[in-house]
């Protein structure tokens, strides 16, 4: 099996195995991509995870295999030449095929026939041989057994050929390539239904290829299917289909292959073809989910790791016309010190006293940054407080409060906040956004955060575990101040998780913060394991052992301290004076545990300690005279921001509360062309207006603007 996956996958067989016993053994992905990458040879996450899946994949064939064999051979029907096919097949469809004839069903056509004592029969019109049929049909009547004439004898024993042509080994395979290779997906509108499904207007009357059908157009048919608007099926042409039956079990040209075309005829059309096709949307369907998850999954990464705009006391605003806008004032660490509500826009426009309260709360507090949701009144919210006569100007930043309505009504929150409604919480959670969006987003369920393509459509449990790798990913790639950290974020430590989580808040409390790493064993039921596992992508601030605000793991302290000492300085003037670090030679450290691999990535983090991947902060702002989208106008160029990428193109925020779809033929042809220059999330773009429907609220945006 390892082999197998070596080959298939490229990799050196030894780091295949280093890499499965390192999973068997609880290590975590993020701990063996960044620090066991001598076992490994410096396989990435993505990498390690499709090794593990194929792996995984790879287990429950071979577990089939065995329940198979066990079966048959109950059966006493297992031959030396069928064990060894089933030992030697390589997929599951391959393996299900085999065991078709043998698996346990329940009464069909054919096993009726078989009780009747037509079989012999059904064999003797196989042959195909010259003779009349009638004649070899006639003795098969039998009133008692429910035969009671010649035709029901002819018919009883097509069943049987056409079950037989259905459970055929080569009849399967090369069917399913035909399927494969040249089967179309098409739908059609149910009459009566056209009003109703306009939404789907364009599935109307559609056929395409199904194995080059994107992602996103077999996930929305299915889903008209669903919904019980489009009628949708997949199948090759007829004829070609029975063309390829008939090549392989038609004979002769005599009355008895006529019985055996018709047998096909019916096999194909009423078990082969909805046997395959089911098969086929099935690998469809897995193909479009694996697609839609990539993309979702890549939106919520680049979502997590949007820039920081880091420990800043702050202003979160969650807008509002008739209830009002709540006002959060929030400390450098997202400490909630004061809230209250103020009613700047209509019915109450109490813009003075509004105004007031802002001014003097910026001033009370120094607030560095005032943080505005992007949702209902956003824009209003944002005219307003520019034009507030501010002493010392605060930042004006609006934010994406996706989710926070989610966030505001969670356990989480009411844990956090429990004196507190959800308009305070969720206006909390905006500010909390702008300051730490990784902190703050993972408290919110990834499919409530607007990422997502045809997220309910596709299988929610591989979607989930897509997405928690992603933020576990995330989380550890940037690293966690434990004195400082929510239960939530540290439970998504490498080798931490919830109940662990808790344990360190407890401590924490108790003891007034964690003073070293090494400290993190003294928590309850912190054993050495979670140890080794979570210590590396731990961060303490102002440690003793400088160290330990870095993401050189416990275990090679030793080595940067041996560094140390061969030029004769402290581990702090290490890090701190590049001329140093210049003088160390890292192949003098190498060990058998500890190659070139990892001391080249002590060095990088000791010049950069506890470095955060993250882009630096870069403030937005909307074209301050565009609000609503009835103020836009075909050929308005505008500044946008990416809030959601999709196989067929980008959602853009251009301030008007509803986003613009970049069709992927409007998008620039330099990140059409160049697969290097993709589009990310949070990026900053300039649009032109193509179209606005203001009724239906849409808006057609191009990127092509020279």
């Amino acid at each position: 099996m390892l082999l197998k996956i070596s080959k298939e996958l490229n990799l050196h067989l030894d780091f295949v195995k280093n890499v499965i016993e390192l999973l068997n053994e609880g290590a975590t992905i993020p701990f063996i991509a960044r620090y066991r990458k001598e076992a490994t040879g410096s396989m990435d996450e993505v990498m390690i995870i499709r090794l593990q899946e194929r792996f995984n994949q790879l287990t429950e064939l071979e577990n089939r295999k065995v329940t198979v064999l066990s079966s048959i051979e109950e059966q006493g029907k297992l031959t030396d030449e069928l064990k060894k096919k089933i030992e030697q097949v390589e997929t599951m469809y391959e393996l299900e095929d085999l065991y078709l004839p043998y698996k346990p069903k329940r009464r069909t056509r054919a096993s009726i026939a078989k009780e009747k004592g037509l079989e012999p029969l059904a064999q003797r019109l196989y042959k195909q041989e010259k003779g009349n049929v009638e004649e070899w049909a006639s003795p098969y009547i039998n009133e008692e057994k429910g035969v009671n004439n010649v035709d029901e004898a002819l018919q009883g024993a097509c069943d049987i050929l056409a079950e037989f042509v259905t459970e055929h080994e080569i009849s399967r395979a090369k069917m399913r390539k035909l399927f494969e290779q040249k089967a179309k997906i098409t739908s059609k509108i149910i009459a009566g239904k056209e009003m109703e499904g306009n939404k789907y207007e364009i599935y109307f009357d559609n056929s395409e290829i199904i194995r080059k059908i994107s992602s996103h157009r077999l996930l929305a048919m299915l889903r008209g299917e669903d919904e019980g608007f489009l009628r949708v099926k997949v199948e090759p042409q007829e004829e070609d289909a029975l063309d390829l039956l008939y090549g392989i079990h038609l004979k002769a040209d005599n009355e008895a292959a006529g019985c055996v075309a018709d047998a096909i005829d019916d096999c194909y059309k009423r078990l082969l073809q909805p046997q395959m096709e089911t098969e086929m949307r099935q690998v469809a369907k897995i193909r479009a989910d694996e697609e839609a998850i990539r993309v979702f999954s890549d939106n919520v990464r680049q979502l997590l790791l949007a820039p920081p705009l880091g420990e800043k006391v702050v202003m979160a605003i969650d807008p509002g016309f008739r209830t009002g806008c709540k006002l959060v004032v929030l400390d450098k660490y997202g400490k909630l010190i004061e809230h209250t509500t103020i009613y700047p826009h209509p019915p109450q426009v109490e813009v003075f006293e509004a105004n007031k309260t802002v001014r003097e709360w910026t001033e009370k507090y120094k607030v560095e940054a005032v943080a505005i949701g992007n949702g209902t009144a956003g824009r209003e919210t944002e005219n307003f407080i520019r034009h507030v006569n501010f002493e010392n100007k605060p930042l004006i930043v609006i934010v994406n409060e996706n989710g926070a309505s989610v966030y505001s009504a969670s356990d989480v929150a009411r844990e956090e906040f429990s004196n507190h409604d959800i308009t305070v919480r969720g206006a909390v959670s905006i500010g909390r956004r702008l300051m730490d969006p990784l902190a703050e987003l993972i408290k919110i369920d990834p499919k409530s955060i607007g990422v997502g393509q045809y997220q309910h459509d596709v299988n929610q449990k591989k979607l989930q575990e897509s997405l928690e790798q992603t933020v576990v990913s995330c989380v550890n790639a940037v690293g966690v101040e434990v004195n400082t950290a929510s239960k939530q974020l540290l439970s998504f430590v490498s080798g931490i998780g919830p109940a662990l989580a808790e344990n360190i808040i407890a401590y924490r409390n108790e003891n007034k913060g964690f003073k070293s790493k090494a400290e993190l064993k003294k928590v309850k039921r912190f054993g050495e394991k979670a140890f080794e596992q979570a210590a590396g992508f731990i961060r303490i601030r102002d440690a003793k052992n400088p160290l330990d605000s870095s993401a050189v793991h416990p275990e090679s302290y030793q080595i940067v301290e041996k560094m140390a000492q061969s030029i004769q300085c402290s581990i702090r003037d290490l890090m701190e004076k590049e001329e140093l670090r210049k003088q160390i030679n890292i192949r003098e450290f190498i060990t058998d545990k500890f190659g070139i691999p990892t001391l080249t990535d002590i060095m990088e983090e000791l010049a950069k300690p506890g470095r955060d991947p993250r882009q630096e902060f870069d403030l937005f702002e909307f074209d301050h005279s565009i609000t609503d989208i009835s103020d836009l106008k075909p050929g308005m160029v505008l500044q946008g921001v990416i809030v959601n990428i999709a196989a067929f193109g980008c959602f853009v925020d251009i301030g008007v509360q509803q986003d613009g779809l970049v069709h992927i033929s409007q998008m620039s042809k330099k990140y059409v062309d160049n697969p290097n220059k993709i589009v990310k999330l949070n990026q900053k773009v300039m649009v032109k207006v193509l179209e606005v429907d203001t009724q239906r609220k849409r808006i057609s945006l191009t990127m092509n603007i020279d």
